[in-house]
């Protein structure tokens, strides 16, 4: 299968291989790690539009960047039209690409009425996607899900409204909002919305694996994936469906291989956010990277129990080396 160049309005990008934006996970030190990895496409954690005008500094750590990561695309998230338009200007020069979340289903975001509470208001949703467009000119997406419960699945209507509204592409995740992670994602799903709309839709949900996203892209004619909870712990996952694509053969990452990138992702995460954050922080990647190797439990039990980040370094390297003896 050749490898496409999906188009986001004028952004072109080199795959179709796309990191997805994730609240506590997709921060920096995350982001330089998956795209070293081959992704063409990451994205800031989801913040707050009105954040980012209420608290603009404590807000505007979220974005922060290098060149080395772009594509970078801004995640911003919210229920109202003039406060998206207000914080869309104040990004608008922060990444390549502006994407508005009208699929997180946390309960904190949808009482607020933003994430996938939209999908349930959408004239709001035209709204919104019109104040932004005024100010912003650059590449404009958005990402949702398939409905708010199984009796709403709007979907269809939502991408036809983005469309109208001079929205480049729409990312779908295909469960609805009552559904959260459970049960299956519906990819047939991502293959209507793709046939019923002349912009780019990228598809996401149920990624574990490179398979997946090769099945994904030919059942859904998708033009891009998106990774997401797929690939904690798991950078390898990216290059894998890269390799698939391209017709390479795929090889698993040994605890040898997997080393190495831990305690790079350790130590970017230490140079971002010093000692403290990254003790609390880097232990859930930690664990993620060490999913299905023998003394997993272990090693999570001590990682818990550690207060001290050069021990997390030392148990990390003991774990790996002797998984790998074994």
């Amino acid at each position: 299968m050749q490898i496409q160049r999906p188009h986001i309005g004028s952004l072109q990008l080199d795959s179709p291989v796309i990191l997805a934006p994730m609240a506590g996970i997709t921060s920096l030190p995350y982001r330089k790690i998956m795209k070293s990895f081959g992704a063409s496409l990451v994205f800031t954690e989801m913040i707050s539009a009105n954040g980012l005008i209420r608290d603009g500094h404590k807000t505007r750590l979220l974005l922060t960047s290098c060149r080395e990561e772009f594509p970078l695309g801004i995640q911003l998230f919210g229920d109202d039209p003039a406060v998206f338009e207000t914080a869309a200007k104040m990004v608008g020069n922060d990444g390549d690409l502006l994407d508005i979340n009208m699929g997180c289903p946390v309960k904190k975001v949808v009482r607020s009425g933003a994430g996938s509470a939209l999908l349930q208001a959408p004239l709001r949703v035209g709204k919104i996607l019109a104040a932004v467009r005024k100010v912003y000119r650059g590449p404009l997406t958005i990402k949702i899900r398939s409905g708010w419960d199984d009796n709403s699945l709007n979907y269809l209507e939502i991408g036809r409204i983005a469309e109208a509204e001079g929205v480049d592409a729409v990312t779908l995740h295909p469960r609805p909002r009552s559904q959260g992670f459970s049960g299956k994602a519906h990819w047939a799903h991502i293959a209507d919305l793709k046939s019923a709309l002349n912009i780019p839709v990228f598809g996401s949900g149920d990624i574990f694996t490179s398979a997946d996203g090769l099945s994904m892209l030919q059942k859904t004619h998708c033009d891009a994936i998106m990774i997401g909870r797929g690939g904690y712990g798991n950078p390898w996952l990216i290059s894998q469906t890269l390799d698939l694509l391209a017709g390479k053969a795929i090889t698993q990452p040994s605890p040898k291989d997997k080393l190495p990138i831990a305690l790079q992702h350790l130590q970017l995460h230490r140079e971002q956010f010093g000692e403290k954050k990254t003790l609390l922080e880097m232990r859930k990647h930690l664990c993620w990277y060490a999913r299905g190797l023998d003394g997993a439990s272990h090693y999570r039990a001590a990682l818990q129990k550690t207060e001290q980040l050069d021990r997390v370094l030392e148990l990390t390297q003991v774990f790996f080396s002797r998984s790998e003896a074994a």
